[in-house]
C-alpha cells in the first residue's frame, strides 16, 4: 500500500484544490474541523477516530487508514482497540458480503422463468 503513499509530496498537490476550487477546499476543512473537533460532541474524539479508521479500512483509503490510525493513537486508542476496530470493519466488509450475495439469488430467480422455459422448448 504504500508504493503510492508519500506523507510529505502527497500534500503538496492540495495546490491544486487551493487554486482550481478554494471555497469548497475551505468548506471541507471547516467541516472536518467540526467532525473532529477535539471538545463538544457527543461521541469522544478517540471513538470518532476509531470510528474514522474502520470506514478508511472499510473503503481501503491507505491515507484515512494512515492519519486515523495516528490520530486515535494520539486520542488514547490501544493498539487492542484498534485492532477491534480493524476487525469490526473487516466483519462489516464481509457482512455485506453476505448480505448482497442474497441479491443474487434474488434476482437469479427472475431468470429461473426464462431459463426452464428455455430449457423445455430445446428438450
Amino acid at each position: 500500500m504504500t508504493d503510492y503513499l508519500d506523507r510529505e509530496q502527497d500534500k503538496t498537490f492540495t495546490k491544486v484544490y487551493k487554486q482550481q476550487t478554494p471555497d469548497i477546499l475551505k468548506a471541507f476543512v471547516q467541516f472536518d474541523e467540526s467532525v473532529f473537533q477535539a471538545e463538544g460532541r457527543a461521541i469522544p474524539l478517540k471513538y470518532r477516530e476509531l470510528i474514522a479508521l474502520a470506514v478508511g479500512i472499510t473503503t481501503q483509503c491507505v491515507y484515512c487508514i494512515d492519519g486515523h490510525s495516528q490520530r486515535a493513537v494520539t486520542a488514547g486508542a490501544t493498539e487492542a482497540e484498534l485492532a477491534e476496530a480493524a476487525w469490526v470493519a473487516t466483519a462489516i466488509r464481509a457482512g455485506g458480503g453476505f448480505a448482497h450475495g442474497r441479491l443474487g439469488f434474488k434476482f437469479g430467480a427472475d431468470a429461473a422463468p426464462a431459463a426452464a422455459a428455455h430449457a423445455a422448448h430445446t428438450h
